[in-house]
C-alpha cells in the first residue's frame, strides 16, 4: 500500500499523492505568461524554465540520502567522527565530521534553489545509539530526523533491537511501555516519515510489518521508494527482536513491488536497501567507477549481487549496513549501469543525487544521473533547532552521562581499527572474564566478544568538563549500548574450536568476523588460507595449552552470540547457562575496579591472535 499523506516541509513544500496526468506534457510547449517565474507550473505538471526552453520536459530532482546514523546526534569522538579523502597528489587527508546540528545546516544549504527534493534513508537511523538518545529509547533521533525534513527511510537490523512493538511505537508515537513519558506533560508523537519494511512479514498473517513502499509526488512528478532490510536481519539481532517476523529475500521483494508501483502508473524507482559493500578504497571520494565503464568493479559485497539483480525498472539504489561510502555504477540485469551509493555512517556524509526525470514517459533518464558523497563538515553555523533539541535531552542525561567510570592512558580503538584483533575488543574480554570468572557469577574460564558489538572508541581526550582520560558513563554507553545480558555456558572444545573457524567460513566467508578474545586464549591465523582452515589446527592453546576438543569449558559471551548470532551457530550449542549482569555493568565495573587518575588503563597490546598475512 502506498503511504497516502500530505506533508508540509521545508519552505512551504507540500509532498501529494495525487496529480495531474502527463501523457501530453512533451507536446505542449508555451511561452511564459506574463508575471510568471522558474516556480511556476501550469495545469498539466509542465514547469517553467528560465534558460530559453520554455515549459519543459525534462525535471532534476534531487535526492538526499544518508544511512546508519545510529542516533548519533552529538559530533561522533575520535576516529567515529572523522572520514578520509584522497587529494589530488594521492595523499590522503583526515576530516572531522558528523553531529546533525551540521547534517541539518548541510541539507538545508543542498536543497537551496531545487525546487524537486527529497531525503532518503537507508536503515539503521536507530539503534545501537549512543547514551543521549539510547538512554530515552530513540525518542531524541527520531525528534532530531523530523527536524531533518526526511521524506522517508527504510528499516535497518538495528531497528528491531528492541523488537516489532517498538518499532512501531518508533513509527506512531506514544510514551514507553515501561519507561513512560520522558518530557513531562509530552507525548512522543513519533515519525514525521514512513518507515519502509517491504520484505518483513508477520509469520502468521505473510503481511508487511509496515509499510512496503511510498509514493512521493509534487507537481505531478513521481518517485516510488520501496524499501527493505537484509535478509539476514535474525543473523545480526537478537531472537526476541525478530520474533514473530519473516525476513524475505531482497530482489525478489523489490521487484515484487516494482510491479505494484507500475501498475500504479510510478515508472520512476528507488530502491532503499539495508544492506551494502565494500569499496576498494576508504575514502569516501574514492571512484569506483575509474575506468568509466559502469562495471562497479571497485565495490565488492552482497550488494553486488543484489543491483545485478533488481529489475531494471528500478533506477537508483540507496543503501548501508557496512557503513562504507561509495558512490558507484553495477549494471542492472539489462546490463546498464545503474546507481548504488553509501554514505557512511554517524552523520558523517551525505549523498546529494540529481536524478532527471522525463515528464512524457515519467521514467528517471539513467544517463542523466549524477551524484556524489559529501562531508558533513564542522565548519558551518550549526542549525539552532537541533542544538536546543539536543541540550534539552542533554539536561535529562546529564546526571547519568557524566559520571566518571574510569581512567585510559590513552585512546583505546575499537571501531576505528582496522585489525582483526582489536584493542578496545580485548579490554572488554577481558572486563568480562574477570566479571563472570568467580564460581557465584558462573566459572568462566575464557570470554569471547563479537566486533559488530563494539560501537566506538575510547578517546583520552575529554568530551566535557570531566577531564582527559576520564571514561564517562556517557563514552562506556557509547562503546556498549545494547544492554545486553552475559552469559556463562559449557562449550566442548570442539565446539570452541568450531566457532573459531566460524569467524572465516560458512556464512563469515565472505564478511570475516573475528570474534575479541580473552587474556590468555591464543590461536593463529593464516590468512593465506580459505575458510576454516585460516584457523591453523593445534595453535587454539588456553593459557599455553592446546584446547582438548573433548573437555568442557566454561565460556562467557553475550546472549546474542550465546543464541548464535553472527554465523556462530557452535556457540549456540552452550549448556548449563548462567546469566550475569549486562555487559555494559560488567564492563563499567571493570573500569572502576582496573584503572584510577594515577594508574589509568594501558592500551592492550592486542597480540593474542597470530595473524599470518
Amino acid at each position: 500500500m502506498a503511504v497516502k499523506r500530505t506533508k508540509t516541509s521545508r519552505a512551504g513544500r507540500r509532498v501529494l499523492v495525487a496529480g495531474a496526468g502527463l501523457a501530453t506534457i512533451g507536446a505542449l510547449v508555451a511561452a511564459m505568461p506574463a508575471g510568471a517565474s522558474q516556480d511556476d507550473v501550469r495545469a498539466d505538471g509542465a514547469s517553467y524554465s528560465t534558460n530559453g526552453k520554455g515549459w519543459g520536459r525534462m525535471v532534476d530532482v534531487q535526492l538526499l540520502s544518508f544511512n546508519d546514523l545510529h542516533g548519533n546526534l552529538e559530533p561522533p569522538a575520535g576516529s567515529s567522527g572523522q572520514v578520509t579523502r584522497t587529494n589530488p597528489d594521492g595523499t590522503t587527508t583526515k576530516i572531522d565530521a558528523g553531529g546533525v546540528e551540521y547534517l541539518a545546516t548541510h541539507l538545508r544549504q543542498a536543497r537551496e534553489g531545487n525546487r524537486y527534493s527529497i531525503t532518503a534513508a537507508a536503515g539503521d537511523l536507530i539503534g545501537a545509539s549512543p547514551l543521549l538518545s539510547g538512554l530515552f529509547h530513540d525518542e531524541p533521533t527520531i525528534g532530531a530526523l523530523n527536524k531533518l525534513d526526511l521524506d522517508v527511510t527504510s528499516v535497518g537490523n538495528h531497528e528491531f533491537d528492541e523488537g516489532a512493538r517498538e518499532l512501531a511505537r518508533m513509527q506512531d508515537g506514544g510514551c514507553h511501555p515501561t519507561a513512560g513519558c520522558f518530557v513531562q506533560g509530552k507525548k512522543f508523537k513519533g515519525a514525521d516519515f514512513p518507515y519502509l519494511a517491504a520484505n518483513v512479514t508477520n509469520e502468521k498473517t505473510g503481511k508487511p510489518l509496515l509499510d512496503p513502499y511510498f509514493i512521493w509526488e509534487k507537481d505531478g512528478v513521481k518517485i516510488g521508494f520501496i524499501g527493505v532490510t537484509l535478509e539476514g536481519t535474525p543473523n545480526v539481532v537478537t531472537a526476541e527482536g525478530v520474533k514473530g517476523l519473516k525476513f524475505g529475500d531482497e530482489v525478489e521483494t523489490i521487484n515484487k513491488y516494482t510491479k505494484v508501483l507500475e501498475r500504479k502508473g510510478v515508472k520512476s524507482i528507488v530502491a532503499l536497501v539495508h544492506e551494502g559493500g565494500m569499496p576498494a578504497s576508504a575514502s569516501y571520494n574514492y571512484n569506483c567507477d575509474g575506468d568509466g565503464d559502469g562495471s562497479g568493479e571497485g565495490v565488492s559485497g552482497a550488494i553486488v549481487d543484489i543491483a545485478k539483480n533488481v529489475s531494471p525498472q528500478v533506477d537508483a539504489l540507496v543503501t548501508g549496513h557496512t557503513h562504507q561510502a561509495y558512490v558507484c555504477s553495477i549494471p542492472d540485469p539489462a546490463g546498464k549501469p545503474r546507481l548504488v551509493t553509501s554514505a557512511s555512517s554517524f552523520g558523517k556524509l551525505y549523498t546529494d543525487t540529481t536524478l532527471t526525470y522525463d515528464r512524457r514517459t515519467k521514467d528517471i533518464v539513467r544517463t542523466a544521473v549524477a551524484s556524489a558523497n559529501h562531508v558533513v563538515t564542522r565548519d558551518v553555523p550549526k542549525a539552532p533547532d537541533l542544538t536546543k533539541l539536543i541540550a534539552d535531552w542533554q539536561a535529562l542525561a546529564a546526571p547519568v552521562a557524566n559520571r566518571p567510570q574510569g581512567y585510559i592512558a590513552a585512546d583505546i580503538n575499537g571501531r576505528g581499527s582496522t585489525a582483526y584483533e582489536k584493542p578496545l575488543g580485548d579490554l572488554i574480554a577481558d572486563a568480562q572474564l574477570e566479571g563472570l570468572a568467580p564460581a557465584d557469577k558462573g566459572g568462566a574460564q575464557i570470554a569471547l566478544m563479537n566486533p559488530g558489538g563494539i560501537r566506538s572508541d575510547l578517546v583520552f581526550k575529554a568530551s566535557g568538563a570531566e577531564g582527559d582520560g576520564v571514561v564517562t558513563y556517557g563514552e562506556s554507553f557509547t562503546v556498549q549500548p545494547f544492554t545486553n545480558m552475559m552469559n556463562v555456558v559449557d562449550l566442548s572444545g570442539a565446539n570452541l574450536i568450531t566457532a573459531l573457524k566460524q569467524q572465516v567460513s560458512g556464512s563469515n566467508q565472505s564478511s570475516i568476523k573475528i570474534l575479541q578474545i580473552s587474556k590468555g586464549l591464543t590461536y593463529t591465523l593464516d590468512m593465506t588460507k580459505t575458510g576454516a582452515d585460516r584457523v591453523v589446527d593445534g595453535s587454539v592453546k588456553l593459557n599455553g595449552t592446546a584446547i582438548d576438543p573433548a573437555k568442557t569449558y566454561r565460556v562467557a559471551m553475550n546472549e546474542f552470540l550465546a543464541g548464535g548470532g553472527d554465523g556462530f551457530a557452535a556457540l549456540a550449542t552452550g549448556t548449563n547457562k548462567l546469566v550475569g549482569a549486562s555487559d555494559l555493568d560488567v564492563f563499567n565495573a571493570y573500569l572502576a575496579a582496573n584503572s584510577s587518575a594515577a594508574k589509568p588503563l594501558a592500551v592492550p597490546a592486542a597480540d593474542r591472535i597470530t595473524v599470518v598475512q
